[in-house]
């Protein structure tokens, strides 16, 4: 029927994204997404805290930059018929006398009122076992010292409380008289939702770690409550400071926090699954000050534990400059890497596979990347990701034996006994190189694992380190690659759990990643100053 296809059209088709173990007891997460129709009418987005002003200068920008974004989301589910509540809390003052405050102190108390509907929430029974991943303790505010001190004289001397400036929403979040509401209290937005019969919930809005999660409407009062909440994860923003730990860039720790969420609180959804034509086409929000260089991590050996290694580095010495993001191999599918999807919006890609053929639309996933003339980084295992030692893989799979070649201009044939030890260093002709200039390696060094056969090389790479095991010839280590699409690759076959205790391998491994990204690779001194950085700051940690 007409009524029929035109309710089709109205509703909203999302793709909510979570996280769950890997195995069980696990502690790292594979990402996924699965589909869910909402109705409109059953539907409601609730705006948390968009103020007309902060004590954070910062925080200020980042809300005027979001504000056009989510007046487009509102707007857009409005006109759907989805309900919109503003909740810019504590300033219910200014909003005296308006019809659509008037309408929601006039809503009818719910009968079902949750416990401590009324009350902050600071965590809900799934994060007990969690770890808190930022130390917000002292408020996150991320300002220069200076620019602070004259923005709360500006504050004043507009009349403002500088430590609570906010009056109203921000002005360019429209406010629907006829159908909107505004509240602040726990009490009235749940009486609102249960007088429409809304069980789907949108949050929007700041900041995520704060407001977003812990007011009476926020994302865990609702979830234990049992609405179907999420959380928009590209219109939200955090109160997170980058000199305290885990010292990331702000929107790193803004990443952080949507996967906390997302791990034990609610899934989320990005606003382009609503808003993706006219200015707003184009994928998620992105901050304009968000310049990170998105890296995709495959993480698939069984050997080595990079599972365990690569994240930890990551956290420690890519969170500035690079938006990490890890698929790892499934426990029961070898021939699947859950989240390898993520490649097609990543700018770079880290290899840490062992001999895993995957299904053939997901290696063409790679060989698209790879083609695109994108950066491509590889350690140890990564010479041989995709092949099989002497036999075909299964139908429905795909082998890539000729990766090593192609992508790290190696020859990888097999490894030296792990008995037999081997000491390696730079080569002379490249100490200038960026890479070894920046690790600082200058001396000879004697890696954990066994060293690999993967002479002679191809034309286009260039050996930076090189390895011997006694009475035999050298062998390549660590080297650059410039492909056939003219990418750039970095391949070290260093990588066992003991090379990532040394700061020599932590700061060659961050300075290959940087380079291959075309970014000027920090310091072994930097990195053993973030390494020192951060050992101390985890004892803040908030479990």
């Amino acid at each position: 029927s007409d009524s029929a296809q035109s309710d089709s059209a109205q509703s909203l088709e999302l793709q909510l994204r979570s996280q769950h173990p890997t195995a069980e007891g696990s502690p790292r997460f594979h990402r996924g997404t699965r589909t869910e129709t909402w109705t409109p009418e059953t539907t409601a987005v609730i705006i948390c805290d968009m103020w007309d002003s902060h004590h954070c200068v910062n925080a200020v920008r980042r809300v005027g930059e979001l504000a056009p974004r989510i007046d487009g989301f509102a707007k857009e589910l409005r006109g759907r018929g989805v309900t919109i509540i503003h909740a810019p809390s504590s300033c219910m003052a200014h909003y005296q006398g308006h019809p659509a405050r008037v309408r929601a102190q006039n809503m009818p108390t719910a009968g079902n009122l949750p416990a401590d509907i009324q009350s902050w929430c600071d965590r809900i029974p799934s994060e007990e076992a969690a770890a808190y991943p930022v130390d917000q303790s002292a408020g996150g505010e991320d300002d220069d010292p200076e620019e602070h001190r004259l923005w709360v004289e500006r504050l004043a001397a507009s009349g403002r409380d500088a430590g609570a400036p906010w009056r109203a929403q921000c002005a360019p979040i429209t406010i629907d008289g006829q159908r909107d509401f505004i509240s602040d209290s726990g009490l009235e937005i749940w009486s609102v939702l249960e007088s429409k019969q809304i069980r789907n919930v949108m949050l929007v809005g700041v900041h995520t770690n704060m407001c977003v999660l812990g007011r009476p409407f926020g994302l865990r009062r609702l979830s234990a409550a049992g609405k179907n909440v999420v959380l928009v994860r590209d219109l939200t923003d955090t109160m997170i400071d980058p000199a305290a730990w885990p010292f990331a860039n702000h929107f790193t720790g803004t990443d952080l926090i949507i996967a906390h969420i997302e791990r034990y609180v609610c899934p989320t959804i990005s606003s382009d699954q609503v808003l993706n034509h006219g200015i707003h086409a184009g994928g998620e929000f992105r901050f304009s000050g968000d310049r990170r260089t998105r890296l995709a991590m495959l993480i698939a050996e069984d050997e080595y534990k990079t599972e365990t290694t690569l994240p930890a580095f990551a956290a420690k010495h890519l969170s500035q400059a690079f938006a990490v993001t890890v698929a790892y191999g499934s426990e029961t599918q070898r021939e699947k890497i859950v989240g390898i999807e993520e490649l097609s919006s990543a700018d770079a890609l880290l290899v840490s596979v062992r001999r895993r053929p995957l299904a053939e639309k997901d290696l063409q996933l790679v060989r698209q990347f790879v083609a695109a003339g994108k950066p491509v980084i590889g350690i140890r295992t990564a010479s041989h990701a995709f092949s099989l030692r002497n036999q075909e893989p299964e139908v429905g799979q795909a082998a890539w034996p000729e990766f090593d070649a192609e992508v790290w201009g190696g020859n990888y044939s097999n490894h030296y006994s792990n008995d037999l030890p081997s000491t390696i260093q730079p080569v002379a002709s490249a100490r200038e190189h960026p890479i070894l200039a920046a690790a600082g390696m200058t001396s000879s060094f004697v890696p954990s694992g066994s060293l690999y056969k993967a002479a002679p090389l191809l034309p286009g790479s260039q050996v930076l380190i090189q390895g011997r095991v006694a009475g035999q010839a050298s062998e390549p280590v660590a080297w650059t690659f410039i492909r056939n699409d003219g990418g750039r690759s970095f391949y070290t076959s260093l990588g066992h759990p003991g090379d990532f205790e040394s700061v020599e391998f932590e700061a060659l491994l961050s300075a290959g990643i940087h380079w291959a990204c075309g970014l000027q690779p920090p310091s072994q001194a930097d990195v053993q100053s973030q390494n020192l950085r951060y050992a101390n700051g985890r004892g803040k940690q908030r479990k």
